[in-house]
C-alpha cells in the first residue's frame, strides 16, 4: 500500500482509522485558526542576520521554522489518501511565485523539497533557488502539465479524472506527483506580499496537503503585560488543518513549539539535536 511520495503508517490510533471513514473527504476534516506571531522578534532577528551577512525573508524564517516542528511532531507530515493515512517520505512546501515579481503579471505554483535537518540558512537557499527559478523559467513542470491537459479538446474531462482515480489507488506516476503541486506536506501563500489579509485557504481534497496557511497584512493584538493591556505588532497566519492526521492537541502542542522557534530564529540556525520520524 506503500506510494511514491509515501508509506502507509501502520501505528495508528484507530479512532483515526475510523474518523477516515466518516469524514472520507479532506473538506469535511477541515479545522481553522489564526495564530498571531510577534512581529518584532523577527525583524529584530532579520536586520541582526544581514549585519551578519545573511540576507533572509520573513518566509524563510516562517517556513524554517514549520520544518524544525515536523522533525519534532512528524505527524504533521501524514495525509489520508483513500481513507488510509500515510506520511510522505520528504517535505514539500507549495508556494505561489509572480512571474515578475509585481501583483500584474500571473503567478506560478510549484513545491520546495526541505529536509527535517536544514537549518534557516539551507531554508532561504533552497527558496532563492526555487524562487529565481521560477520567475525566469518559460515553463516549471506544473506549467508544462497544465498546458498537456488543456493541449487537446476534452482532455481536462477526460484525463484529470483519471488522475485522480490512479492517485486514489496509488498508481499515479511519479513524475506527475513531482510536478503536483497538491501533493505536498504544506501550501503556503504570503499574502501580505501583495497587501492583502491573511485568509484560510482551502486544503485541496485532490493530492495530500493536509495543511494550508496563509500570511496577512500585519496588525495590532491586545495582550496583558505586567497587569496592563498593550497592542502588539503581529503577523496572523490563517492555519486550515485536516484532523484526520491528528489530534487537536497534537496540533496545539506544534503550533506552541512554532511559536517558539519564530520568538527567537536564531534557535534554527543549528541543525535539530534528533529527527523523529513517524511510523
Amino acid at each position: 500500500m506503500n506510494r511514491v511520495d509515501g508509506y502507509h503508517l501502520k501505528n495508528v490510533d484507530p479512532m483515526y482509522r475510523v474518523a477516515c471513514h466518516v469524514m472520507d473527504k479532506r473538506y469535511d476534516a477541515m479545522n481553522m485558526v489564526t495564530i498571531d506571531i510577534p512581529l518584532d522578534p523577527i525583524k529584530a532577528y532579520l536586520k541582526d542576520a544581514k549585519r551578519r551577512g545573511h540576507n533572509l525573508s520573513h518566509l524563510a524564517v516562517i517556513i524554517a521554522a514549520y520544518v524544525r516542528v515536523i522533525s519534532e511532531f512528524p505527524g504533521l507530515n501524514r495525509f489520508i489518501m483513500n481513507k488510509e493515512p500515510y506520511a510522505h517520505k520528504e517535505i514539500k512546501v507549495a508556494m505561489v511565485v509572480l512571474k515578475d515579481g509585481s501583483m500584474e503579471d500571473h503567478g506560478t505554483m510549484s513545491k520546495v523539497t526541505f529536509e527535517p535537518t536544514d537549518t534557516i540558512f539551507q531554508v532561504e537557499e533552497k527558496m532563492a533557488a526555487y524562487i529565481q527559478e521560477n520567475r525566469t523559467s518559460q515553463d516549471n513542470g506544473t506549467e508544462k502539465l497544465v498546458r498537456f491537459f488543456t493541449s487537446l479538446p476534452g482532455l481536462l474531462r477526460f484525463g484529470v479524472p483519471l488522475v485522480k482515480w490512479m492517485d486514489r489507488h496509488n498508481i499515479l506516476p511519479k513524475t506527475v506527483v513531482d510536478f503536483s503541486p497538491f501533493h505536498a506536506t504544506l501550501l503556503i501563500t504570503n499574502l501580505a506580499s501583495i497587501r492583502t489579509n491573511h485568509i484560510f485557504h482551502h486544503v485541496y481534497e485532490f493530492g495530500t496537503t493536509s495543511v494550508g496557511m496563509a500570511l496577512g497584512n500585519p496588525r495590532y493584538v491586545t495582550k496583558m503585560k505586567q497587569g496592563e493591556v498593550v497592542f502588539e505588532r503581529c503577523m496572523p497566519i490563517g492555519v486550515v488543518m485536516d484532523e484526520r492526521i491528528a489530534s487537536g492537541s497534537y496540533f496545539a502542542l506544534a503550533f506552541r513549539r512554532l511559536r517558539h522557534y519564530l520568538e527567537d530564529p536564531t534557535t534554527l540556525e543549528t541543525p535539530p539535536e534528533k529527527v523523529n520520524y513517524d511510523s
